[in-house]
Parts: C-alpha cells; sequence; structure tokens
C-alpha cells in the first residue's frame, strides 16, 4: 500500500478534467470524459472526480487509474460469461471500447441490506416501506444484514446528468424500455457476473455487497457489457474476515469503496437537498488509499504510481496522439 504522505504529493496532479480538443465527439459524464470516433470506437477517460448522490463532491487522486485497472481485471475475469465491449488500454486511465447503443435499464445486484442513496434498499426499509422494487421484505431485518437471497433492484439510466429513479420489472416491459427478452437475458447475465465476482472476491478476502451493470447493443444487436465492472464506484466491498463480529456488534462493516466518502457526507448534510461541505484533505488520501487498496488486493499486484513530473493530461494526450 502507498503511504499517505506520498499520496500527498500527487494532491496537485489530480485528473479532474480530460478535455482533449484534438479528439472528436466530447461528451463529459460525471466520472469519464467519453470521445466518440467516426469509426465506431470510444475513447473513455477515467477522470480523478469523484461522482454521489448525483452530483461531483470531490477529486481522488490515482482514483481513474484505480478504476480503469480494476474494470480492467474484471472484464478479463468474465469475458467467458458475457461479451464486453473492451478493444485496449493505451494508457492506465483510457479504455478504448465499441460504441453501443446504451439500454435505458441499469441492474444492480444486492446481497445486503445496505445503502445510503436514494435508490438504495436500507433507506426505504429502515421508513418502514416492505415491498421494494417489486420484492417483499420480511420484518425484523437489520442495516448491513445478508439478505434471504440475491436481488436484482433495477434503476432508470439517467443520461446528461439526470437522477436514477427505482424500477418495478413490470415497468421495463411495461414502458418499452426492454423487451421482454432483453428483461430476462441482461436479468441473467447480471446475476452470473455477480455470482463470478463474488466468488473471486472471497477468494481475495472480500465481500462483493452489491454492484451496478450497463449493457448496451451492438451492431448486430448483441447484447454487450458496458461502462465499468466491479469497481469501487460500481459496487461496495466489504472485509470479510471483520464483517460477522462487526454485524453483531452494530458496528458498519469495514469498507473498501466510495461509501467511505458517501458517509463522511451524510453525516454533515442532506446529500439531496445541502450544499455539500469541502472533502477534507485527510478525507481525500485515505479515498486515494481504499481505491488503490481494492485494486492491490483483487488483482494481487502493485499498484504502480505514474511520474509525478509528468501531468496526467500530458501523459494521457500524448498515449492518445495517434488517435488525433
Amino acid at each position: 500500500m502507498i503511504e499517505r504522505a506520498a499520496l500527498s504529493a500527487h494532491l496537485e496532479n489530480i485528473l479532474s478534467d480530460a478535455t482533449i480538443p484534438e479528439l472528436p465527439n466530447h461528451y463529459r459524464g460525471k466520472v469519464r470524459d467519453n470521445y466518440d470516433l467516426p469509426d465506431g470506437r470510444r475513447i473513455i477517460i477515467a477522470t480523478d472526480r469523484l461522482s454521489a448522490f448525483d452530483r461531483i463532491i470531490t477529486a481522488i487522486p490515482f482514483k481513474g487509474q484505480a478504476l480503469t485497472q480494476v474494470a480492467r481485471f474484471w472484464f478479463d475475469a468474465t469475458h467467458d460469461v458475457c461479451p464486453n465491449h473492451v478493444i485496449e488500454y493505451p494508457d492506465p486511465n483510457v479504455l478504448v471500447c465499441r460504441r453501443l447503443d446504451i439500454m435505458p435499464v441499469e441492474i444492480v445486484v444486492r446481497d445486503y441490506l445496505t445503502g445510503t442513496t436514494g435508490t438504495s434498499i436500507w433507506p426505504m426499509y429502515r421508513a418502514g416501506t416492505r415491498d421494494i422494487y417489486g420484492i417483499r421484505f420480511p420484518d425484523g431485518l437489520g442495516e448491513n444484514q445478508r439478505l434471504p437471497e440475491t436481488i436484482i433492484t433495477p434503476t432508470t439510466k439517467a443520461f446528461d446528468g439526470g437522477h436514477d429513479e427505482p424500477l418495478m420489472p413490470e415497468e421495463i416491459t411495461g414502458r418499452g424500455l426492454l423487451t421482454h427478452e432483453q428483461w430476462r437475458t441482461v436479468s441473467d447475465l447480471a446475476l452470473r457476473l455477480f455470482e463470478r465476482g463474488r466468488a473471486i472476491a472471497e477468494q481475495h478476502g472480500l465481500i462483493l455487497v452489491d454492484t451496478k451493470y450497463e449493457f448496451g447493443l451492438d451492431g448486430g444487436g448483441r447484447i454487450v457489457l458496458a461502462d465499468e465492472i466491479h469497481t469501487p464506484d460500481s459496487s461496495r466491498y466489504w472485509i470479510r474476515e471483520s464483517y460477522e463480529r462487526r454485524f453483531a456488534a452494530g458496528q458498519a462493516p469495514e469498507s473498501l469503496d466510495k461509501d467511505f466518502v458517501r458517509r463522511w457526507v451524510v453525516e454533515r448534510c442532506d446529500p439531496y437537498r445541502d450544499p455539500i461541505p469541502e472533502i477534507p484533505r485527510d478525507i481525500i488520501l485515505e479515498a486515494a488509499q481504499i481505491y488503490i487498496g481494492v485494486f492491490e488486493t483483487i488483482t494481487g499486484q502493485s499498484f504502480v504510481v505514474p511520474q509525478p513530473d509528468i501531468p496526467p493530461l500530458a501523459r494521457i494526450r500524448a498515449n492518445l496522439a495517434r488517435y488525433f
């Protein structure tokens, strides 16, 4: 693990914007800057921006690199379960992929009663709701408890900075968001991907708590895994060894994901109504260690810190020059 003092030296080298004027068709997402090439390929640059509660709340050193490399591991580990959009990785922060028609539904798979956001099941359950996402939950469950079975809680796919909204399964087909066959296929794929992820995470001492999948259609109408997979932005990870003890004591699990920052915010404001407080330096550095820790724990590799004298955007531009 990289020491916090070493990380602090990179606080001025955060990649908060990845605008490259020489590349065409720029779209700036919450975390990634995307460029669509005329030949059907897409360049996705993962920045260090951290998105939560449907807005950008801070930036974390090396977050974009960690996300890209964690997703790379998982794309490689699951390609036999579901085809994905990957073509190549010309830079630690960059993925070149096939452009897809993204489905307007995000598939969230959950094993535990937890969460802090408006689409999470724990806030709904705590408020007394028992019918959630078309699933009947029994009384008497506690926060962070394992669910009786793995569930799917779909949401709308928010484009152009919109808000994700919970969906009932019958709404997905009833509103024409997906066909019945597409919904059956992506549900099955999501459960199989989650099963693979859960097993690999367990081998590395982690619990894959929940995760989000996005799928798209290629030119032939085939369903393809898109965006990212099992990263600390799209998933929750808990430390397996301490989970049972901490749950029995009513303590929050030890986590390795961006929920660390979300919880800090929720303890200080209503993030959907109030201004977000400035995230302190020590929280930002601890978050950086968490992202790097997920990469090293899952892959078994040491995180490669880029040269500090080369700004990340300059390095990315050089590695993408052949696409200009």
